[in-house]
Formats: C-alpha cells, structure tokens, sequence
C-alpha cells in the first residue's frame, strides 16, 4: 500500500471572514497535491498526462473539522482508488496527524487538447498509478474515504461536490 503524502502550507490568505481556511483554499490544497503527486511521473514514464493534457473529471470534498492558519503544513495524503481505461480517481485525507479536517476524491481523464477529446491512459501512466492503487470498496455511488480515511459508499457520507 503506496500512498504520496504532500505537505501543505497553510498561508495566511487561506482564511475566510470567519477566520478558517475556506472550503475553496482546501481544494486548492488538493491541486498543489495532485500536481506534486502527479509531476513524480518520470517523462519516459508518461508524463504526458500533464503535458499531453488531462482534465477534471469530478470533484467530492467532505469538510469533517475546521482549519485555522498555523505554521505548520497540514499532509494531503493521497492514494489511487479507482483505475480504468480512461480515468484515474484520486482520494485525499487532509490531516495533521490523527487530526482529519477533510476527506476528497478527484476523478481525472487525459485529454488531448490538439484534437479536443479525451484519449487512453496510456501503459506508463497506468503503470505509475497503479503502484499507488488501493480498490475501495464499491456499492451503488462513488465511493469517497469516511472520517476515518477508510473509503465508503458517498451516499452514506454527507458530501459536497465542487
């Protein structure tokens, strides 16, 4: 079980009126993660997937705690949790220790922007993903990780989709 932690700072710009990171500042925090997580793919083992192009799929974010500026980064942990032939999703904690403010799942596709539509993930790509693939446990609905890191059926879980 592979899992890429990024960690992430928490600027003070983050914070909303209310004085916590706003809801849209943590989904920045999972981009800062992706694209590290994702840039780790070696160019002669397909990192077209950001050159050749790829996009967002689907977004589900579930806030469980709130975050507040502090000097330290909060991890993004991540991990792969559904593989296909044209789509990778991603899951998220976002955590300080045994501490877990969000949990997320991005699903994502290549893309081809020279032709404007999606194409295969290619054998590298599939390769570099698979090394952090852990299968969650499907039932009816996308699965996204509970408060307790573990993934579960969404429709269980209060969620947001972004």
């Amino acid at each position: 079980m592979t899992r890429h932690t990024y960690p992430c700072p928490v600027r003070w710009s983050d914070m909303d009126a209310y004085g916590v990171v706003n809801n849209v500042s943590l989904l920045r925090y999972l981009e800062e993660a992706r694209v590290d997580f994702i840039s780790r793919m070696a160019p002669t083992r397909g990192d077209a997937f950001f050159r050749g192009g790829s996009v967002v799929v689907a977004h589900q974010i579930r806030y469980l705690r709130q975050l507040v500026h502090r000097p330290e980064p909060v991890d993004v942990e991540m991990w792969v949790s559904e593989l296909q032939s044209a789509t990778v999703s991603i899951d998220y904690l976002i955590k300080d220790g045994e501490t877990l403010y969000t949990t997320a799942s991005t699903t994502m596709a290549p893309f081809d922007y020279s032709v404007s539509r999606p194409r295969r993930i290619s054998d590298a790509e599939h390769a570099f993903f698979e090394e952090y693939l852990e299968p969650a446990h499907h039932s009816a609905g996308r699965v996204v990780p509970n408060a307790d890191g573990v993934s579960g059926n969404a429709d269980r879980a209060s969620k947001i989709v972004v």
